[in-house]
């Protein structure tokens, strides 16, 4: 029977272990701080909002918010980021995306000083993660990457495949798993023989963003499936990219939707959050 890897429970201990960081820095004076910034009402960006905040008081870092209005200047964000990248009491920026249309989301990224980028999404923290040098990871890639090794899932010699070329998570996720020493191939909308580069993989991560679109199929027998999509069906049920109950019998472990890598995104922006906490004071 496959390992169902349990993401609830593996962030819930990522999130103690940062709570007694933050405990820890909070003795010797230091406090955290992360700012999050909302432009407009969109309902699901008030959600993703909302469950960072409860992560921010669950571990003891403080959160300051910024809820600002969908008709907010291009300009005025920026001065907003850059108040906070001079403020020393503030540890970390997260700029809530997708932003409204008339604000360009590279300009704003790039406008966030990389020590304050606990989101990893900053150029310079992108290159340190390709070079091998310290950064900020990507919060979801780090995250699967956790749930594997929490689940003593190897890496290491392994064929790993993702589907998906984001920025967000494909690219940074093929990068982590070439680190740990996966032979990594990356699909995407134009890959040929998609199903036979499938069936290579032992470990497959699937970033794609299309309901169940990976079936049995697509596994081979034994392999390791990581379901990064989340969608809400006709029904009201969430699912993701695999269809779960297709997959479920041929795999040797599998994350579940919902409870696999959706809150591991934000027990690693804690982790992040107290690394730069850390590197903000010169510890």
């Amino acid at each position: 029977m496959a390992q169902i890897i349990d993401g609830k429970a593996i962030s819930q201990a990522i999130k103690d272990e940062v709570k007694a960081a933050v405990e820890k820095l909070n003795k010797d004076g230091i406090e955290i701080a992360l700012a999050v910034i909302q432009v407009g009402d969109d309902p699901a960006s008030a959600v993703y909002v909302n469950n960072k905040k409860k992560a921010c008081a669950y571990v003891g870092i403080r959160s300051l918010a910024y809820e600002l209005p969908e008709k907010t200047s291009e300009e005025e964000l920026l001065a907003l980021v850059q108040k906070l990248n001079e403020d020393p009491s503030c540890n970390g920026i997260l700029v809530q995306l997708p932003l409204p249309s008339h604000i360009r989301e590279d300009v704003i990224i790039n406008a966030i000083a990389p020590s304050k980028d606990v989101d990893g999404f900053h150029p310079a923290n992108v290159g340190s993660m390709l070079i091998g040098q310290p950064g900020f990871l990507s919060c979801t890639p780090a995250g699967i990457i956790q749930l594997l090794k929490r689940s003593n899932i190897s890496i290491a010699g392994k064929e790993c495949v993702v589907i998906g070329r984001s920025n967000i998570v494909g690219k940074p996720m093929a990068a982590l798993l070439l680190r740990e020493n996966g032979t990594v191939t990356v699909c995407h909308s134009k890959t040929q023989n998609l199903k036979e580069v499938c069936k290579r993989a032992d470990i497959l991560v699937v970033a794609i963003g299309k309901p169940k679109m990976i079936t049995a199929d697509y596994v081979k027998e034994g392999a390791v499936v990581i379901d990064v999509g989340i969608h809400r069906m006709d029904n009201k049920k969430l699912c993701g990219d695999v269809d779960y109950d297709s997959v479920f019998p041929i795999c040797s472990a599998i994350t579940p939707v919902p409870g696999g890598v959706g809150p591991m995104t934000i027990a690693m922006l804690m982790y992040n959050c107290v690394l730069s906490g850390k590197e903000n004071s010169a510890i």
